[in-house]
């Protein structure tokens, strides 16, 4: 730009620089106020342009200044003082030592105090559980168990330890990755080379169905939409990679909704079954009366998911789940192994007696049907076993009457 404007200036000079007889020409003088002129016209341009360039200037490093200075007060706005960190962890201190020794650790986290030291410190023995910079183990545990045991969210669990958001995220996975960690020593396929005790002591069941080693059943859990059939599922668990194996010559008792197999035993169809059915009528026939022992029995299946869902409310809550298909199993498979750790260290013998009750007295399940060709009753091999079953059972029922309904003997 300067360039231009000296040149322009120079030309303009030029044009009325002119002799005597009006032609044009140049002089020593001439050229020497030319010089002049375009050394003046330049100095001020470049004084202009430098005034301009440290207005400019000035504008930046203010507007640079305004900025740091709003986000700088916002950062700090939002982060707690001294005093409040203090507070918060006083809050924390607080709460796990009256967790610990105010004798309401079962109602809040659902397990004695001395099953949660117990868990703590397998957790950190055995499943590789590590205390942070800022936060305890014992944290952690209770957390964690803060939330699977009363269905709390994210932001009333942040809130209860005074923590943010994301930690208590972190925190949830932390102890999830561990407690799944400890499914081999807490979840294992049986092996059938003992009989269960609940068959082994009681004469309703033994000797009858030594070679039971367990029911199968499913319950509902809130993952994500869709649905599948019974057959479907028991399919599924009998065939993937990390299927369920029943051993040979052993077998597992269902509901009639599955396929009659020789590893799974179902109830006659189409006879009374229910427990609430023979309340008021003994059974007539040996086919009753095995119905009504085989729902005894299975009912077992049914009573752990009612203790299961009891303790931890988040696996039957039926609000919208909050984490990913992939965590909510997790939860679930969780959920599962603690069951099976408290069945070791810390029954509640009044949790189960209240769901017994639940489960005598709630509304009966309809009976279900499968295809034809699921449906293995009647063949040869399968059914003879469960006929001889409830044959021997008809003979001795009526050698030694007894009180089915009740579920001690």
């Amino acid at each position: 730009m300067t360039s231009v404007v000296v040149t322009m200036a120079v030309d303009v000079v030029r044009v009325y620089t002119g002799g005597r007889d009006g032609t044009m020409r140049h002089s020593d003088a001439s050229d020497g106020a030319a010089v002049a002129m375009d050394n003046h016209i330049v100095n001020t341009t470049l004084i202009m342009r430098a005034r301009q360039l440290h207005a400019v200037n000035l504008i930046c490093l203010l507007v640079a200044f305004i900025t740091r200075h709003r986000l700088s007060t916002k950062k700090h706005a939002n982060l707690p003082t001294g005093d409040e960190i203090l507070q918060r962890r006083y809050v924390r201190e607080e709460m796990l030592h009256d967790l610990l020794n105010s004798g309401k650790c079962r109602a809040l986290i659902r397990m004695s105090e001395k099953a949660f030291m117990t868990l703590c410190n397998i957790l950190k023995r055995d499943g590789g559980l590590r205390p942070t910079q800022r936060m305890s183990i014992e944290e952690h545990v209770a957390r964690f168990l803060h939330i699977v045991g009363n269905d709390f969210i994210n932001r009333f669990a942040s809130w209860l330890y005074r923590r943010s958001g994301s930690t208590t995220s972190r925190c949830l996975h932390r102890v999830l990755r561990a407690i799944i960690s400890l499914e081999g020593r807490y979840i294992q396929q049986p092996k059938g080379d003992i009989v269960p005790k609940e068959i082994h002591e009681k004469k309703r069941f033994y000797p009858f169905f030594k070679e039971c080693i367990g029911a199968i059943d499913g319950t509902h859990v809130r993952v994500k939409e869709g649905t599948a059939s019974d057959s479907r599922i028991i399919k599924n668990a009998l065939t993937r990679d990390d299927k369920l194996v029943i051993p040979t010559g052993r077998y597992c008792l269902v509901d009639a909704g599955l396929p009659h197999t020789s590893t799974l035993m179902t109830p006659y169809r189409g006879v009374r079954y229910h427990l609430k059915e023979y309340s008021t009528r003994a059974p007539e026939n040996s086919k009753e009366l095995f119905n009504l022992r085989h729902a005894s029995l299975r009912n077992a299946i049914e009573r752990a998911f009612g203790v299961l869902k009891k303790r931890f409310p988040i696996i039957r809550s039926t609000t919208e789940p909050l984490y990913s298909c992939e965590t909510q199993c997790d939860i679930f498979l969780a959920c599962c192994i603690l069951h099976n750790f408290l069945l070791e260290e810390d029954r509640d013998k009044d949790l189960e007696d209240e769901v017994i009750q639940e489960v005598l007295n709630g509304p009966q399940e309809e009976e279900r049907h499968n295809n034809t060709r699921d449906i293995c009753e009647g063949s040869t091999g399968v059914d003879q076993l469960r006929t001889s079953i409830a044959n021997e059972m008809w003979t001795n029922y009526l050698m030694y009457p007894n009180n089915e309904i009740d579920m001690s003997k």
